[in-house]
């Protein structure tokens, strides 16, 4: 056993798996899987890594509203939120994604095969109903360069198909800190017909002091038969989330009082203001819907066509001082835009003895109508202690922002002997992106909206027209192959390159402080290279081991983010390595146990300036040097998952242990805040009742078990190591308790 395993959990289980002898033949189902290679097939089978979460994980005896309740089993994957429904869910894979501010970016994000990512890459997990859904698949390595502008991997959900009869099942959960959830699923089948709907409302008091937030959502998805070879699917999907934004905490504040609203200065003097007084908050609408069509032309070609649609906006208040606000180039204290996107997919696939391949082509727009207003009045200087906040004030933005993604893609298998097979593929990607700006003040002693100041064209204080365009495009690829060592256990090594374009929350602001997309951003190429091990140690028991580079140039990284505002820049060159392990095994036929460990380095290669605090660079707050070999901010060293469920029929009984670790990570790239490891258990368990045509269930868990207070999620790159709003703290000991009643008719 190598050291980094010696002391571990997964060690432990590993031990206990191999001297557990099960009486009874057991044995695991074969995962299938289409995320790889878009065509059905077992992932023990694929020379790539990727994973499926299957409907039972999913749905039983959680709380169904977050991603992060069953995704961080998954090696190479972290997902945490920040105890508000403000900043939506992180999500890492690989190390992609940790410099998000907001939502998902790095890692593509699809929901029945509709991109739940907009065409700049940008995504959200809420979106996913995960009280509908049927399994989780996750992709990770070079193989998801073949989705387009992303680097990490792929996440992927699917909608259980409706029961064969009609079956409506209500369900009602309540918790901690005034968490309540009600619900209710509906499916049926009739004739060539087939539908499930999901509807749920979602409330909490949250943790912190003001951080309350509700989520409404309903998730659709109907089949209809044409015949024996072909069928339309309509999906739908409708989130509305609003919340508090109580702010990120200070060390001297998550020391004094964890559960706080964090603070920002209120004036030009340094008084700080509570979130509450700035009325941090946001709200989120998203509503999507699309059609695909699928039909075999023969018995060796499949045609899949796909078309989708939706409008997503946003409207979030920020903390910013009346003094920052005021300048004639300052976008405002409140972000608000509407974002209209659609796209559609054709692909064709044949099936040969030997080889299976397929072609597609797509096209993805995201046409965005983005505005800046003033957080509360207009006074500025000594006058901002009179200021109020909370509302929307004088319009210091408008510009109509387009991005467009188009590609064309060949992903191919060929078995090229019975124990040797080949995978690859090969894509064209090419973003467009346009803004127009509505917004400027260029006339010498004219009042500019929302500033005090008056245009100074001397002075150089006015705010130009920063309209621009900006195009980028790549070729992305992969190649793979799987050795079948004996019938049990799989040999295999993939390598590829990936392309990741900057988002449109990316290019928002500008490193001068100016209006207009940041359109000097390039967007970061990676090399990725992977080998990996799959056996089966006994019938009832899967290992999957995977070790990866990945060599990465033009990273994008964070300049500054101070105020609400994150801006980014381009640095030299960064790695990441790694080592995942996964096993999953069924113990007895009563006991299963599953564990994942996942090891990291991700670091720079090149140094790098950067700043700490807003207006830099100048004389009072100069450039920041972060140096080679400083580790990425937002990235844990390793990780751990493991779970151990107990089942016992006569009595309609189930549950289990789970206890989750992460490591130490940083939370700024000078690596001068240090954010400490931490492990945390959860237990769970409930009874399955049949009464007539009923079928009654209840739960209850407890998270963190042991009460421990920990930093669930950091802030990346807040500011100063002194002063910067670094910490979210994650919630002491919670409970929940839920129950459902399913009828069929």
């Amino acid at each position: 056993m190598t050291p980094a395993l010696r002391h571990t959990p997964l060690a432990l289980a590993l031990a206990l798996i191999g001297q557990c002898a099960s009486a009874e033949e057991l044995k695991i189902a074969p995962t299938v899987v289409i995320t790889g290679t878009r065509v059905e097939q077992n992932s023990f089978d694929l020379p790539m890594a990727i994973d499926s979460i299957d409907k039972t994980t999913i749905q039983e005896q959680r709380g169904t509203v977050n991603l992060s309740e069953v995704i961080n089993r998954v090696p190479g994957v972290a997902s945490a939120g920040k105890e508000n429904y403000t900043q939506e869910q992180s999500l890492t894979i690989r190390g992609f994604g940790a410099r998000s501010a907001f939502g998902v970016r790095g890692v593509k994000l699809i929901a029945d095969g509709i991109p739940a990512s907009t065409p700049d890459g940008q995504g959200g997990t809420g979106l996913f109903d995960l009280a509908s859904a049927s399994r989780i698949e996750v992709l990770r390595g070079p193989f998801s360069a073949l989705y387009g502008n992303h680097s990490g991997g792929v996440v992927q959900i699917f909608t259980e198909d409706g029961p064969d009869r009609f079956t409506i099942t209500p369900s009602f959960q309540f918790g901690s800190y005034g968490t309540q959830r009600s619900g209710v699923k509906f499916g049926d089948t009739v004739g060539n017909f087939n539908y499930t709907a999901s509807v749920s409302d979602f409330r909490t008091d949250g943790y912190r002091d003001y951080s309350r937030s509700d989520k409404q959502q309903a998730n659709f998805k109907a089949r209809w038969m044409l015949g024996d070879k072909a069928s339309l699917t309509f999906v739908g999907n409708y989130m509305h989330q609003q919340g508090q934004d109580p702010l990120g905490l200070t060390f001297a504040q998550l020391n004094s009082d964890r559960r706080q609203q964090g603070t920002s200065n209120r004036n030009l003097a340094g008084n700080p203001g509570t979130a509450e007084f700035f009325g941090t908050r946001r709200t989120l609408e998203n509503s999507q819907g699309g059609v695909v069509f699928d039909t075999a032309l023969s018995d060796r070609d499949s045609l899949r066509a796909m078309f989708y649609l939706g409008n997503r906006n946003n409207e979030q208040y920020l903390a910013l001082n009346a003094g920052t606000q005021d300048n004639v180039t300052a976008s405002g204290g409140v972000s608000v835009f509407d974002r209209d996107y659609w796209g559609t997919s054709l692909r064709w696939t044949r099936k040969l003895e030997t080889v299976t391949f397929s072609v597609g082509a797509e096209y993805e727009r995201a046409d965005e109508a983005r505005k800046g207003y003033r957080n509360g009045g207009t006074t500025s200087g000594a006058q901002a202690l009179a200021t109020v906040f909370g509302f929307r004030g004088d319009l210091k933005r408008d510009e109509r922002n387009v991005a467009e993604q188009t590609g064309a893609f060949v992903q191919g298998e060929w078995a090229v002997t019975n124990d040797v097979s080949l995978s690859g593929g090969l894509r064209y990607t090419k973003m467009d992106f346009k803004s127009k700006d509505k917004f400027f003040c260029t006339t010498d002693g004219a009042a500019c909206s929302g500033s005090t100041q008056s245009v100074d064209l001397l002075a150089g204080r006015l705010n130009p027209d920063d309209s621009g365009s900006a195009s980028f495009s790549d070729w992305t690829s992969a190649l793979g192959a799987i050795w079948k060592v004996t019938e049990t256990s799989n040999f295999y090594a993939n390598a590829g390159r990936s392309f990741e374009a900057p988002t449109l929350i990316e290019l928002a602001y500008r490193p001068d402080g100016g209006a207009g997309l940041n359109f000097d951003l390039k967007p970061s190429v990676s090399d990725h290279y992977e080998i990996g091990f799959k056996t089966f140690l006994n019938n009832s028991t899967r290992l999957d081991v995977a070790a990866f580079y990945i060599d990465s140039s033009d990273e994008v990284v964070i300049r500054s983010n101070e105020n609400g505002r994150a801006v980014y820049q381009n640095a030299g060159d960064t790695s990441r390595r790694g080592l995942e392990l996964a096993i999953d095994s069924r113990l007895t036929r009563d006991i299963g146990a599953y564990a994942s460990l996942t090891l990291i380095k991700a670091e720079f290669d090149d140094a790098f300036d950067t700043c700490l605090v807003a207006q830099c660079p100048s004389m009072n707050n100069p450039l920041v040097r972060v140096e080679s070999g400083n580790r990425i901010a937002g990235i844990a060293n390793k990780s751990f998952f493991g779970e151990v469920t107990y089942k016992h029929d006569p009595w309609g009984f189930n549950g289990g242990f789970e206890y989750r670790a992460s490591g130490r990570m940083f939370g700024d790239d000078t690596n001068d805040v240090r954010v400490g490891g931490y492990g945390v258990a959860a237990i769970r368990g409930g009874f399955t009742q049949k009464v007539g045509g009923w079928k009654l269930n209840e739960f209850a868990r407890i998270d963190n078990l042991f009460d421990k207070e920990y930093v669930g999620s950091v802030y990346i790159n807040a500011g100063n190591a002194l002063t910067g709003r670094y910490y979210a703290p994650a919630s002491e000991r919670t409970w929940l308790i839920g129950v459902s009643a399913s009828y069929a008719l």
